[in-house]
């Protein structure tokens, strides 16, 4: 999906999951396998270090980062193409891509990052950065 506000960032993921799927397809005949991993929020130090507020979604949506490991590895070696780690984001991934027309998510998605934001300019905008 589109992300105002981390435009690059949400289309870069949307380029891995693109290639990662072309990739596995092509390369099942060869006995290679090939997953992407797509755990929604991990608890890492990524938020504080981006200075990103939390947000009480995402917290319920959380997974360890050992977990996101065990699962994409699990899912690797059953040979799947994609792996969303956790019923929550499972759901957001199909309520969002899925059912969701993609004005409304722009807009939702716009909005919590909006939420998330320091004021001001994007931190790439500022000087000495």
């Amino acid at each position: 999906m589109s992300g105002p506000g981390m435009g690059v960032y949400y289309a870069s993921k949307a380029y891995v999951v693109s290639f990662t799927e072309a990739l596995h397809y092509e390369m099942k005949s060869h006995g290679v396998r090939v997953t992407v991993v797509c755990p929604g929020p991990v608890q890492t130090g990524f938020q504080a270090r981006a200075n990103l507020k939390e947000m009480p979604v995402a917290t319920l949506l959380e997974v360890s980062p050992a977990k996101v490991a065990r699962l994409g590895y699990k899912g690797l070696m059953a040979g799947r193409r994609m792996v969303v780690p956790g019923i929550g984001n499972k759901m957001v991934v199909f309520l969002m891509s899925r059912l969701m027309p993609r004005g409304p998510s722009l807009y939702f998605t716009d909005s919590r990052q909006r939420m998330r934001r320091e004021p001001g300019p994007p931190q790439w905008l500022k000087k000495g950065r």
